[in-house]
């Protein structure tokens, strides 16, 4: 189904106002909050006008202009239509509302709208809905045309000469050509059809049959399908199942406009001959979608009571007291102000971070330091936005920006393919944002075929192109890939914005099966290191919550996926617009709640039968393997602090993690026991904390022998002594920041960020000085040949220096000659780094191949030559 263009369409609404629609029915109500099903009595016009309001709704929520939409009653009392006034005839149809782009006077009117004594035939009703909207259409020939017919089938129809109705309608189709489909909806989410819905039609697939109907209805209904069947589209359905249909979420398909732009290979200024510019148009694949926001209501004031006005004062506003009366309640909108404080300021509380905690244990003395709300107002002086300038918080400052925005690189309009890469390679979790089309221009033949064999050049070879997008001149570029698609009859890339570098952000988790004790060593049996046993169980398990075949049979008896993107719907989006569509035509929601969300939301909430079926032994498997079992929530013992900790459910099961002690920071609490308390007590305290130390010490030492790279726990802070009377208490230390990233790879001893610091207190400890050295080698390798590495060259000379002469004191000449080889090949191949092994050859001799003459003269061998160590960097 090609997608439909949004909005530009008019749906006439053809309402059944005869004698028969005010019947009385029982509607069977939502169930409430104590789960008591209820019924109301409605009459079949309020009954039918539900759907029609919320078809309403959706065009008010969507909020288009080009969306809009007419009322026509048939069965009034009175006549008002474009053909009777022309011509006369068509007795009993009138233009309700207008066409127009509905609002909430129009859902309003609708609610004003009740049945008469009076009967209309539908077809003339039909006749002028074609006719309204073609006069009002007479110069949108590409607009899409709707009809809804809404009736009990009750009503009498002149049914000579209806074929030629049908017939004039599906003329009216071919002569347009573009989507001119004359319908109404019951069946399917999106009003694409010309249907009667019918109140309370039979309808076999539905399930729904009327007992004891009358048989001139019977006839009118058989006429209504009979209809529907001559026409090119449409279709017959029940006002239940239509109000069922509205609820089900809607996901409709709109085409994108195309928007131009250049794909350009190569460097088109500098070497013009060597690029490829062509000119393309960008589109939308996906678009993100929102739930509505909320807007806030508050009571209205009632200003004229505050006023004290004279009783002649209040019969002269008579009037204007009613009209304020009937709107009970007012939008709020959001209105900022800018104050300055001026006068004095403390010099702590001038520098005091945003962040400092406040003591919450002392409120009453808090309260007497700090000055009243009319102290601080006589030093705030309200300021214009004018007069402020524009700023971006950087650190614990903020960076002026008078023009509000810095300036901008000087970027050019297009798409600039800057390298390719392997499929394979692609780390779809960093795509971000929506995914663009990027089409050839469809105007040039020459353009597409040029697009096309990149399209197929790239597909054949599986590769992916790093691409930076300019939507126009001047703006901030943006990076991304471009996929290569091939469609049936034309070749497009798809565009997937990716983040910077800089943007992401690397966490560093312990290796689930690899665990290297602080002396190096690989250990291979420990708690942590999952099992064979473990391992298969735990496969077991995966594999029995498979879902790609634990879905529903297919006609040849195949299971399928259970799960499928395109039938899985957000909740938050569909029952916010549920709930508020449901609110506004509702006048009591106590009395008419809210019904339940329509199944196809809740379709994937629960797990299929099918795997928990599946996984339910080897879930008993795991259980027994991993010696599962609940473990209660443990309380530390009572401090003197005055409070104890209770751990958390989920800290058990961290790896290496260990739970920071008690006294290494200082809480509120501590601070406060320690301004009341002596000095021996204070003496007293401290051996009591140094005693508690020594015993947490003596535990996790043999823990701390696993974690090569644990950093020592600071020694336990002194309470501070106790202030004198009338002094502030002291403040509390800040928070420490979080530990920078070492950049340790897994089973390494030495990290990327600092790796000669690493490498020194590795080698202090004397006894790991082979591993030492050769990881540290790697990393030196690895940061040579990272892109932007030459920011880093004086310190990657400086590691070589120190790693040269450490590894001739210590007799691992032979690992500096391997390392220095493999370098020199790495920097002068393809792309390699040129720049930095010239730095080598400026530093000469001292960066060179250890030679065996220089071997022997610390007590180690060579295999190299003094003039092989001399000619090495030439």
């Amino acid at each position: 189904m090609p997608a439909e263009r949004a909005g530009y369409t008019v749906t006439m609404f053809l309402i059944d106002t005869s004698p028969s629609m005010n019947a009385l029915r029982t509607v069977d109500l939502p169930p409430d909050q104590n789960g008591q099903v209820h019924t109301t009595q409605m009459t079949h016009l309020e009954w039918s006008l539900q759907f029609v309001k919320l078809k309403i709704q959706e065009m008010i929520f969507n909020g288009r202009k080009t969306d809009q939409c007419g009322i026509i009653v048939f069965g009034s009392e009175d006549t008002q239509n474009i053909i009777n006034d022309q011509s006369g005839g068509y007795e009993n149809v009138s233009e309700y509302i207008p066409i127009a782009q509905p609002n909430a006077t129009t859902l309003t009117k609708l609610d004003m709208l009740k049945a008469t004594q009076s009967f209309g035939d539908p077809i003339d009703a039909l006749i002028v809905g074609i006719e309204t909207q073609a006069a009002h259409l007479a110069s949108k020939k590409t607009w899409t045309r709707k009809i809804v017919l809404v009736t009990d089938g009750e009503s009498p129809i002149e049914i000579e000469d209806w074929e030629a109705t049908v017939e004039k309608m599906n003329i009216l189709n071919i002569s347009l050509a573009i989507m001119f489909v004359v319908h109404c909806y019951a069946r399917t989410s999106v009003i694409d059809d010309f249907e009667p819905s019918g109140v309370d039609f039979d309808d076999e697939i539905f399930g729904y049959a009327e007992q004891d109907k009358n048989p001139f209805k019977r006839v009118n209904e058989e006429f209504y399908r009979k209809f529907t069947e001559a026409m090119t589209t449409g279709i017959v359905g029940t006002c239940e199942e239509a109000l069922q249909e509205t609820a089900r979420p809607d996901i409709k398909q709109t085409k994108s406009v195309l928007m131009g732009t250049l794909l350009r290979l190569g460097d088109v200024d500098v070497k013009p001959e060597e690029a490829l510019e062509l000119v393309v148009k960008t589109s939308k694949c996906t678009a993100l979608s929102r739930p509505k926001s909320w807007k806030k209501f508050a009571v209205r004031e009632d200003k004229t009571k505050e006023s004290g006005q004279d009783e002649d004062e209040d019969m002269d506003m008579e009037d204007d007291k009613e009209e304020v009366a009937k709107v009970a309640y007012a939008q709020l909108k959001m209105r900022s102000e800018y104050y300055v404080q001026t006068g004095e300021v403390d010099a702590e509380e001038d520098v005091k971070m945003e962040d400092d905690e406040e003591n919450l244990l002392e409120p009453k003395e808090k309260e007497k330091e700090e000055p009243s709300e009319e102290g601080n107002a006589s030093h705030l002086e309200k300021v214009e936005k004018e007069q402020l300038v524009r700023g971006f918080k950087y650190g614990t400052t903020y960076a002026p920006c008078p023009d509000g925005q810095f300036p901008r690189l000087p970027t050019q309009k297009g798409i600039d393919i800057c390298g390719f890469f392997p499929a394979k390679n692609f780390r779809r979790e960093l795509s971000m944002g929506e995914i663009q089309y990027v089409w050839a221009d469809p105007s040039s033949a020459h353009q597409q075929a040029a697009l096309s064999s990149i399209v197929q050049a790239m597909y054949e070879k599986n590769v992916m192109a790093i691409a930076r997008w300019v939507t126009k001149d001047g703006m901030d570029p943006k990076m991304g890939v471009l996929t290569p698609v091939i469609f049936d009859e034309v070749d497009c890339f798809l565009w997937a914005q990716m983040p910077f570098a800089d943007d992401v952000r690397k966490y560093n988790f312990a290796s689930l099966d690899n665990l290297v004790s602080k002396k190096g060593e690989v250990l291979t049996e420990h708690p942590f290191i999952p099992t064979e046993e473990q391992l298969e169980a735990m496969d077991s398990f995966v594999d029995g919550m498979d879902l790609m075949d634990a879905g529903e049979r297919d006609e040849e008896g195949n299971r399928t996926a259970w799960f499928d993107t395109l039938e899985s719907y957000n909740p938050s989006i569909h029952r916010t617009k549920q709930a508020m569509f449901h609110c506004a035509v509702v006048p009591d929601l106590a009395v008419n709640p809210l019904p339940p969300p329509h199944p196809e939301l809740l379709k994937y909430f629960e797990p299929p039968n099918r795997a928990l079926k599946r996984s339910r032994d080897a879930l008993e498997e795991c259980k027994n393997v991993f010696k599962i079992k609940h473990v209660p929530k443990k309380v530390a013992k009572t401090r003197k602090e005055g409070h104890a900790h209770a751990q958390d459910d989920d800290e058990d099961l961290l790896l290496d993690g260990k739970r920071p002690s008690l006294h290494t920071s200082m809480s509120q609490v501590h601070i406060s026991e320690t301004t009341t308390s002596t000095q021996p007590s204070t003496a007293k305290s401290k051996a009591k904390a140094k005693h508690d130390d020594s015993e947490t010490e003596e535990e996790d030492e043999e823990e701390e022998e696993l974690l090569l790279d644990s950093v020592k726990k600071p020694a336990a802070t002194p309470p501070p002594a106790a202030p004198r009377n009338n002094q502030p208490l002291p403040t509390p230390a800040r928070s420490m920041s979080p530990d920078v990233d070492p950049g340790r790879a897994p089973g390494r001893i030495i990290g990327s960020t600092y790796p000669l610091a690493d490498f020194k207190k590795n080698v202090a400890q004397g006894d790991v000085v082979t591993k030492a050295v050769e990881d540290f080698a790697a990393v030196i390798t690895e940061i040579v040949m990272r892109p932007f590495s030459s920011r880093r060259n004086s310190e990657l000379l400086e590691c070589m220096q120190v790693l040269r002469e450490t590894a001739l004191l210590e007799d691992e000449i032979d690992a500096w000659n391997a390392f220095l080889v493999d370098l020199k090949d790495k920097c002068t191949s393809e792309p390699g780094n040129q720049e930095f092994w010239s730095e080598i050859q400026n530093v000469g001799r001292a960066l060179s191949l250890i030679s065996n003459k220089e071997a022997k003269q610390n007590g180690g061998t060579s295999k190299i030559s003094e003039s092989g160590a001399i000619n090495f960097l030439t």
